[in-house]
């Protein structure tokens, strides 16, 4: 059985259509999956990357691009009243409803509920009153406002930066890194043990040199 780590931040419209997408996309196969929430915005300050929702263009895009894939997949989808927004305490009670012995771990019921607090209904995801309501529903186990809670939200992100993840969704099986909600299909490829990911193609893209490199400075 394949083991799979699926990093989300509640905050990518991506990572909740992959989310939602997973037992179709997947089904027939034999796989655990493992739910990780890490803080999006550390990783795009980690690799010195704006998110979509702060270039305005790409920001217009996301949205109309996500809606239509929403309404292909046959996705209930709503933006919600504002976005980006802060995500710190969704992803604080995600890690606070993991079971005793598996930290920063929520099961798919949480994610799920989580999730769908943000992408349906089209309400402020953030609203206090709407997060104290989420919160009783799900009754996390410790405090999402504790330091082992945030401690454990911290290790969850720098361990997928140190495993080469750069954004959300990214699933992770057997060392190897599958990143959005397009990428399913060749999840699922590598899943079926397709002898493309042992060719060149998947061992030799990272070793292309870089032909030009521009400043960070834009000068």
């Amino acid at each position: 059985m394949a083991q799979i780590t699926c990093h989300i931040d509640f905050i990518s419209p991506y990572a909740c259509l992959a989310f939602e997408h997973l037992p179709e996309a997947l089904r027939g196969l034999s796989y655990s999956m493992t739910y990780r929430p890490v803080l999006f915005v550390a990783m795009l300050k980690h690799h010195g990357q704006l998110g979509p929702a702060e270039i305005a263009p790409k920001r217009d895009w996301t949205y109309r691009q996500v809606l239509w894939q929403a309404h292909q997949l046959g996705i209930p989808c709503d933006m919600p009243r504002s976005h980006p927004f802060n995500p710190l305490p969704l992803l604080r009670l995600a890690v606070a409803c993991s079971p005793e012995g598996l930290p920063g771990q929520p099961n798919r019921y949480v994610c799920e509920t989580i999730f769908r607090h943000v992408w349906r209904g089209g309400a402020e995801a953030s609203d206090p009153a709407r997060v104290e309501a989420l919160t009783a529903q799900l009754a996390p186990a410790q405090d999402p406002q504790g330091d082992a809670v945030k401690a454990q939200l911290k290790a969850n992100t720098e361990a997928a930066i140190a495993k080469g993840a750069f954004g959300v969704p990214t699933f992770e099986v057997d060392g190897k890194l599958f990143w959005g909600l397009d990428a399913l299909p060749m999840l699922r490829a590598y899943l079926l043990g397709d002898a493309w990911f042992e060719s060149a193609a998947w061992t030799d893209a990272a070793q292309l040199p870089v032909g030009i490199q521009r400043p960070r400075s834009g000068a």
